[in-house]
């Protein structure tokens, strides 16, 4: 049997974007974080047909578009790619939502803002309109917070390292400058990709790290490399680490959102303010702290990200049974 896949292909600051625009499966769920667990349970192979290689690569990313779970929203929305089925994902929701709304993709009540119900929970997405194309788009992403502070781990290559934990749709190991590292531009992307998976381990195995209102969001799942800035106006550089073998092009969105709530959970950023982060080819995600929150008892941020895509193609994929490598691979 083949499988026909549609898909909308794009970038949002050079970290790839591709939409499943036909053939992805109906889901069980009331919510979207339920629909998440049975396309994990039945339906991942989708997930690693397209996002892996033949078909895909370390990088790639993806989302599917659904019906919405609340009255409120205008559609829901899952994010597939190589690190797995993901709670939120702040690049992949600024290219989804650009690549579908100039496609027609999906009907919306105001196409100058679209109510989203993901995984993690509901987001708002403020559109900025070129003529037919979208300019920006700006997220207002789900409830983030510091989770751990100066949480002691080893890395073979560094030493003993201190790393914050903060959740912005994902949770973050965050490295800043210390004894044993400087900044990230004293590696190359190969080696920040050879140093991170034992500090995502050690991190995660140092701090239990666990959604307070949703258990299936929990582990330590991505690493933030930060820097000194590169490009004029920005405020901060970051690389951050996914999958296997990927390194963010993107300045990342949800680890944007994880990096503002550290930094206002210690005093250097308060409510209102602007933090423009940079990713590692320089392209810029334009965050703000819109406002204060608490999540399970303890104090959390409300934050928005602003950032930008571009559609490169329409991609119809087949997935063939008889194919040996039909379910993707990984080198690593």
């Amino acid at each position: 049997m083949r499988h026909t896949f549609l898909c909308l292909d794009g970038h949002t600051g050079g970290n790839p974007v591709r939409v499943i625009a036909g053939g992805g499966p109906v889901l069980k769920g009331r919510t979207m974080s339920e629909k998440r667990q049975d396309f994990l349970a039945h339906h991942d192979w989708i997930r690693t047909a397209l996002m892996f290689e033949p078909r895909g690569h370390d990088m790639m990313s993806g989302a599917i578009f659904y019906p919405a779970c609340s009255p409120n929203a205008d559609a829901s929305i899952l994010f597939v790619e190589t690190s797995g089925c993901l709670p939120m994902c702040g690049h992949g929701t600024i290219g989804a939502v650009t690549l579908a709304l100039e496609n027609g993709l999906i009907q919306v009540r105001d196409r100058n803002q679209i109510i989203l119900d993901t995984p993690a929970g509901q987001i708002r997405a403020d559109i900025e309109w070129d003529g037919a194309h979208v300019a920006g788009v700006r997220i207002f992403n789900v409830t983030s917070f510091l989770a751990h502070k100066a949480v002691e781990i080893h890395s073979p290559e560094l030493g003993r390292l201190t790393v914050d934990i903060a959740y912005g749709g994902n949770f973050y190991a965050i490295i800043e400058s210390q004894d044993g590292y400087r900044d990230l531009a004293d590696y190359t992307p190969s080696q920040l990709v050879s140093m991170s998976p034992a500090i995502r381990a050690a991190a995660g195995a140092a701090a239990e790290c666990v959604h307070p209102d949703d258990a299936t969001v929990h582990g330590v799942s991505h690493v933030m490399w930060t820097g000194a800035p590169t490009v004029e106006g920005a405020h901060a550089r970051n690389a951050v680490f996914y999958g296997e073998r990927a390194i963010d092009r993107s300045p990342c969105g949800t680890g944007t959102s994880a990096r503002m709530a550290q930094l206002e959970a210690r005093g250097d950023l308060r409510v209102g303010d602007e933090f423009i982060h940079e990713s590692v080819i320089g392209s810029l995600f334009h965050g703000r702290v819109e406002a204060a929150d608490s999540l399970g008892g303890q104090p959390a941020i409300r934050p928005s990200i602003r950032g930008w895509a571009v559609q490169t193609g329409i991609n119809t994929i087949f997935v063939d049974d008889r194919d040996p490598f039909r379910d993707g691979f990984q080198l690593s």
